[in-house]
């Protein structure tokens, strides 16, 4: 192993054990490197979007395309800089309005495709199908799951007698949603932390070896 590849390691090792620090009390040796996480990741956002959507998006395809017209979302994007001006700020109203728009009608017609739909489909499994007992079981499950939490956002009505009872089925539903989102959310941190610690035994301790 070279030089530089050893140093590379003991660098990210460091800052691995100061962002691990934090799990005893906050100091400045998480700070620092919190402070250049942060830096870093700015940065290179920064680079990124210059990159990918300056340059590739707009510059490249209005010089070398012939796409002049892409002019008019250039001007939108660096009115966005009117913002730092307070007494100018008002101009970037006009790009965060096109944006917000744009972005709502993109969102709302994925959110339908991708999550409604689907939803209201997977309401309207055939009972007697193929799966036998246990298709018609989930079938049932999903329809009571879907329909009991709508109802539970229904406030147009006070939940009492039979709509009570259902609105809170549709909490049971809710709340085991939340639980299995915040399982995969937890199970996917423990895969970093794992992932973090097998390079400190295995990567880290190796390089010992390398310099003793």
């Amino acid at each position: 192993m070279t030089s530089v590849a050893i140093l590379q390691i003991w660098i990210v090792a460091f800052f691995t054990l100061a962002l691990f620090s934090f799990l005893y009390k906050d100091n400045p040796v998480y700070k620092l490197a919190e402070h250049i996480f942060a830096g870093l990741t700015a940065g290179y956002q920064v680079g990124l979007v210059w990159d990918t959507v300056v340059i590739q998006k707009l510059w490249d395809p209005m010089i070398y395309d012939g796409k002049w017209w892409l002019f008019v979302p250039g001007i939108l994007g660096f009115l966005m800089f009117a913002r730092f001006w307070p007494k100018y700020s008002w101009v970037s109203r006009v790009s965060l309005a096109f944006v917000m728009g744009t972005t709502s009608g993109v969102f709302i017609t994925t959110q339908l495709h991708g999550l409604v739909l689907p939803a209201m489909k997977s309401t309207m499994l055939p009972l007697g199908g193929g799966g036998g007992l246990a298709q018609a079981v989930l079938a049932i499950i999903v329809v009571v799951g879907v329909v009991s939490t709508l109802i539970y956002f229904y406030f147009s009505k006070e939940h009492t007698g039979a709509l009570g009872v259902t609105a809170k089925v549709g909490i049971w539903f809710i709340m085991i949603s939340f639980g299995a989102h915040f399982g995969y959310t937890v199970m996917g941190r423990v895969s970093l932390l794992i992932g973090r610690v097998y390079f400190l035994f295995y990567d880290w301790f190796g390089t010992f070896s390398e310099i003793f």
